[in-house]
């Protein structure tokens, strides 16, 4: 069976966004997934996008969810409103919304948690916490979502180079 050779993500080159190389990886279905940028916002409005549900959404929009800023709750209520009001258009449902997490792991700049350390272990690597403070918070969100357990984990290797961690 031939794999499909999808033409880049519309976030590849966009300006404005954190956007990694090894997203370009992500792909289910043939439909490349939520970038960690989305997925960043997803979590602090508190609320979860299926990918059916994202893939429904013109790329302009999706486009605009990763640009979109919430950096105060005004924006992130903004944010979360617009967020809800596209997923009803595009499926007829209600959002699926989520508990926020108002002490998030990757905020916490004096403790590297302990799934990074043993996920991290496993490719004998040492994170130390001068480089986990260096690291963005996207950054911070991205490792850890991609080493929680009964993730694939296959990218981890590829974000822990891009991130300046350990040399390829």
């Amino acid at each position: 069976m031939m794999k499909l050779e999808l033409e880049p993500s519309e976030f590849i080159s966009l300006e404005g966004i954190e956007y990694f190389k090894f997203e370009e990886d992500f792909m289910e279905e043939n439909v490349r997934c939520i970038p960690m940028v989305v997925r960043f916002k997803l979590d602090l409005s508190g609320i979860k996008l299926k990918l059916g549900e994202w893939c429904r959404f013109h790329p302009t929009e999706r486009i605009e969810l990763a640009l979109l800023p919430i950096t105060n709750t005004i924006e992130t209520a903004e944010y979360r409103k617009y967020l809800i009001n596209l997923i009803k258009i595009y499926t007829g449902k209600s959002a699926t919304e989520l508990a926020v997490d108002t002490q998030p792991a990757w905020n916490n700049l004096a403790q590297i948690p302990q799934m990074l350390m043993e996920k991290s272990a496993e490719l004998n690597l040492e994170i130390s916490i001068s480089q986990w403070k260096n690291l963005t918070d996207i950054q911070r969100f991205a490792l850890l979502k991609l080493c929680r357990p009964g993730h694939e984990n296959m990218n981890f290797p590829k974000a822990v180079a891009e991130f300046g961690l350990i040399n390829t």
